[in-house]
């Protein structure tokens, strides 16, 4: 398989990469086909450099992009169709002494999208019947009324 992907160059501490075009099973710095540009992360902005009609060729081809080199494709301009969405792998579950106990773990669902889960979580409730007051006799005097604050007496001097 032909993978486009990062070459590492430069001094120690301050890299900076090639994006060439290379067979996936050779080293990262090793043998390539051909340097399809460079890519420069301390500058700022990061300095990027790439031959679009290259990369293109390359890719109807069959070389497949690194995850590092498409998202420098991708600031580049160079690839504008969306990301494939990737897929998440099952975590590898401890070897038990059952077979029938690894039978019996089941894949995660997957949840519903929010405008579907929405509904479904609102609980359906009777409708409240209105509540009748009692009605207020209008000679009563509201409770605690007449024990209000006692009225203090005029000094006398």
């Amino acid at each position: 398989m032909i993978r486009i992907r990062l070459r590492r160059t430069g001094k120690k501490h301050r890299p900076s990469y090639r994006l060439v075009v290379a067979d996936k099973p050779n080293k990262r710095d090793g043998a390539f086909l051909e340097t399809l540009g460079s890519y420069d992360p301390h500058a700022d902005p990061p300095l990027v450099t790439v031959d679009a009609d290259k990369v293109k060729s390359w890719m109807s081809k069959g070389a497949q992009p690194s995850e590092a080199a498409e998202k420098i494709l991708r600031r580049a301009g160079v690839i504008t169709t969306p990301a494939p969405a990737r897929k998440m792998v099952a975590p590898v579950a401890a070897k038990s002494a059952s077979p029938a106990a690894a039978a019996s773990v089941t894949p995660p669902t997957p949840k519903p999208a929010a405008a579907e889960a929405a509904p479904e979580m609102v609980p359906e409730t009777a409708p409240e019947a209105p509540v009748a007051e009692a009605p207020v006799a209008e000679t009563e005097a509201p409770v605690g009324a007449e024990e209000s604050a006692p009225e203090a007496a005029p000094e006398e001097a």
